[in-house]
């Protein structure tokens, strides 16, 4: 099989707005199927993020005042009772108060500085409050230090600010701000005057939010032993012995009322467990994946008949001409040659204006969007995705042209 180049490059002058068109559209497709993976790997790698949390036994209650003009001191002792009456039934192992919990979806945040004057952040930390029992109830796992004691708890009471002189943080946060790995014992500043010093350190701790914000500090938490007598209300975290889950996120909301009725509790959407919770913060990744996906596929589909198309109706104006060169000697894998090669080279024109095009839509959404810089392996991807698609677009109508018979040559138009 011969090829040659110079006659293809003839040909395709003399069709240059279906060249042109054909490339275009293989540009185009790289640029955006390119991006697209990029997203999908993106939010699917941001779906399976551990969060650290017992998950398979864990609920989280809100719960609401009815009335909320009560004293901190009103609220503190109904927080009390109200935790331990969860904690005394048979289905729970434990249970704690929160002012948020991981995947919430947005909460209390804090900028980090090492020095009470910084003026510019050292980084950035999602804030959980949490008594003794914060640690146990999600299922953290402390890889250095020790828990809080009682008496490191603290009462915050509505719209109050205080900054605890003791914190756990997660090893991501620790890591960050103490690179050597001495971070135990050690101190720093989270928008206020008064240090927080580390006494211990939990493994994975995922914060509230999962949005572009909350990834560029990814895992980094820190835990202030606070009790957060909100009068507006309080989140339980309450986690279920092994195989009791359903038992006891039933039995929850009846000990809670058995305590007070002063306390509004939307047993639809104020319990969930964490598999209701994951589902719920993820839904709009989940969305875009499916989105990206459809997207890609029928770009790809597209382009595809678009070469199968062109290429057919190439084949059916040449067929006189491909007679002429059967009668001539050629063979009819010289034929089927002439075709792939012709693809190939409008392909690759295609691939080298979509490459630019990629990087540019790229750029394009990290400066308008914050998105990370892609990979030059989804380009790399991307291009010998559309060079094999074209190859096997092309293969059908190349072979009905390899069939044609040097006859062919004799026939008028």
């Amino acid at each position: 099989m011969s090829l040659e180049i110079k006659p293809i490059l003839v040909a395709l002058r003399r069709h240059k707005a279906g060249t042109l068109l054909i490339a275009l559209q293989i540009a185009l497709t790289l640029a955006i199927v390119c991006n697209a993976l990029f997203i999908i790997h993106q939010r699917l790698a941001i779906v399976s993020q551990p969060s650290g949390v017992d998950e398979a036994d864990v609920f989280v209650i809100a719960n609401r005042w009815a009335d909320t003009a009560q004293s901190t001191t009103q609220v503190d002792a109904q927080v009390r009772a109200d935790l331990l009456a969860l904690r005394q039934l048979p289905a729970v192992r434990d249970a704690t108060p929160s002012s948020g919990y991981p995947l919430q979806g947005g909460g209390w945040d804090n900028f980090v500085t090492m020095t009470p004057d910084q003026t510019k952040p050292t980084t950035d930390a999602a804030i959980y409050t949490g008594d003794t029992h914060f640690i146990d109830t999600l299922g953290l796992k402390l890889i250095a230090g020790r828990n809080f004691r009682s008496d490191d708890v603290m009462v915050m009471g509505t719209q109050q600010s205080i900054t605890p002189p003791t914190v756990i943080v997660s090893k991501a946060l620790a890591d960050r701000l103490f690179p050597g790995g001495d971070a135990l014992g050690k101190s720093f500043y989270a928008m206020g005057t008064t240090p927080s010093t580390i006494i211990g350190i939990v493994d994975t701790l995922h914060r509230q939010g999962v949005d572009q914000w909350s990834q560029a500090h990814a895992g980094q938490s820190l835990i202030w032993p606070l009790r957060a007598d909100d009068s507006r209300g309080i989140f339980y975290i309450v986690r279920a012995k092994p195989g009791q889950l359903a038992t006891a996120m039933r039995e929850a909301p009846k000990a809670l009322y058995a305590q007070s009725r002063m306390r509004l509790l939307d047993l639809k959407d104020s319990i969930q467990d964490y598999a209701t919770i994951r589902h719920k913060v993820f839904d709009s990744d989940r969305g875009m994946v499916i989105l990206m996906s459809v997207i890609s596929i029928v770009l790809l589909a597209i382009t595809a008949a678009g070469i199968v198309g062109l290429t057919s109706f190439w084949v059916g104006q040449r067929r006189k001409q491909i007679g002429v060169r059967r009668a001539l000697g050629a063979t009819r894998n010289d034929i089927l040659g002439y075709f792939l090669t012709e693809n190939f080279m409008i392909s690759l024109a295609g691939v080298a204006l979509g490459t630019v095009l990629a990087l540019a839509f790229n750029l394009w959404m990290v400066t308008h969007f914050a998105m990370d810089h892609m990979s030059l392996a989804y380009i790399g991807v991307g291009v010998l995705v559309l060079l094999l698609l074209g190859q096997g677009a092309v293969l059908a109508p190349a072979l009905r042209a390899s069939r044609v018979s040097p006859i062919e040559a004799t026939r008028t138009a």
